[in-house]
């Protein structure tokens, strides 16, 4: 199964794990997150409000906002905002997040506020959406660590810990964390979320003009799985004490999977 891989790894070996917390002054929780080249601010700021289809309802909201700086990428990528409209693949990408992190959160528990995940690529090279939500969740758990600091939430509502990452096939070989290079090669490309119990949060995976068997899925969810596992205890590491106040008082408060 082994192949020459761009940056000397195994075939189901992740890049280089680096995560730094508090990584900006103002938000509530704040990550700078490096898997191999690529890196991402990653912040949660939590807003005393919460949109119109929720007020009164007493239950707060999460939502992603993600983006790629112009320096990002080797060919300047030019703003949204000077498009004048937001790319199709950044809004997949912020409902992912917001998908995936509202799948491990108990919003009733927060009040009428939002939280706000916002996830900036400041240099791309695969795997930036995957890479958005492992750092999202920690800046997540910061930022709700702060109102319960603050007393003024009884305990942090998030039930399980919950990152993601990238598997594919290239060259007929299943690789786990595909860099930029083998993710354009790639004829089967997949993201996948999962939680600490190895419940999955979200599959998303095509062929890139091919077809994959049932064999080569699970092959691709097995290297999946065992990537999550070892990003879930960067995660636990780079966050100390507090990740043993996840889960903690959550009996009988049950996960919430919004559309």
């Amino acid at each position: 199964m082994n192949m020459d891989r761009v940056d000397g790894r195994n075939f189901d070996e992740l890049r280089r794990v680096r995560i730094t917390r508090n990584y900006l002054k103002h938000p509530q929780g704040s990550v700078l997150m490096e898997i191999g080249k690529t890196k991402i601010i990653c912040t949660a700021m939590i807003e005393d409000r919460v949109p119109p289809f929720l007020k009164g309802a007493g239950s707060g909201w999460l939502t992603g906002e993600y983006s790629m700086l112009p320096g990002s990428t080797k060919h300047r990528k030019i703003r949204d905002s000077s498009r004048g409209r937001i790319e199709g693949r950044t809004q997949e990408i912020q409902r992912l997040i917001g998908r995936s992190l509202r799948g491990i959160i108990d919003l009733s528990h927060i009040g009428e506020r939002t939280i706000w995940i916002d996830c900036d690529v400041i240099q791309a090279d695969g795997g930036t959406r995957t890479a958005s939500i492992t750092g999202g969740f920690i800046a997540l758990v910061d930022a709700l660590n702060h109102l319960y600091n603050r007393g003024e939430i009884e305990y942090i509502p998030v039930s399980k810990f919950a990152s993601a990452i990238s598997a594919g096939i290239v060259d007929g070989v299943a690789l786990l964390d595909l860099c930029y290079s083998e993710d354009y090669r790639a004829t089967v490309d997949m993201n996948i979320v999962m939680a600490d119990d190895d419940q999955l949060i979200e599959i998303q995976g095509t062929g890139e003009g091919s077809t994959f068997t049932q064999g080569q899925l699970y092959q691709l969810l097995e290297l999946a799985e065992k990537g999550n596992r070892e990003l879930i205890l960067k995660q636990r590491e780079a966050l100390g004490d507090i990740a043993d106040l996840i889960g903690k008082n959550m009996e009988g408060h049950g996960d919430h999977d919004e559309a």
